[in-house]
């Protein structure tokens, strides 16, 4: 059963005009692959290899913490990502979820991307040019205590 925005900075409006409400609604057309009480995955519209999916919680939240707790346990990715290794025959994959605009979320609906990587090749699949740095331990511990605090 789909569940509507509980009040919060989200409105009515965003409920009814998301791609991904109507697409559990069944008022938008989607290669449903699974279904739960609380989650969704269908295939990626715009897959970057074969088998890429996205798995999406039957309530509306633009970010991860704005999810009840029960529908992210059911949401499990990692689960869903074990079943379309077995579908796709890539046994390597990622698993990705933005939270934001500048965290580059385009769809304005917590969502899960499972991207089967059939290849070492770049040419499909999820690629990533990760721009680590050296960390300076003291800031690191700095950074740990603030953190720490903060919860």
């Amino acid at each position: 059963m789909f569940i509507p925005p509980l009040g919060g900075s989200l409105s009515k409006r965003m409920f009814n005009s998301c791609l991904f409400c109507k697409s559990i609604k069944g008022e938008v057309p989607s290669k449903n692959l699974l279904e739960t009480d609380h989650s969704y995955t269908f295939l990626d519209i715009l897959p970057i290899s074969k088998g890429h999916s996205l798995v999406v919680p039957k309530y509306h939240g633009e970010k991860l913490h704005d999810i009840p707790d029960e529908y992210l346990a059911d949401m499990m990715p990692v689960l869903v990502a074990k079943m379309i290794a077995i579908a796709t025959g890539a046994t390597d994959y990622n698993i990705l979820q933005n939270n934001g605009e500048i965290a580059h979320q385009h769809v304005f609906h917590v969502h899960f991307h499972v991207i089967p990587k059939p290849s070492a090749s770049d040419a499909e699949g999820f690629s990533i040019d990760w721009p680590a740095k050296q960390a300076d331990q003291a800031e690191l511990q700095k950074l740990l205590d603030e953190m720490k605090n903060n919860l």
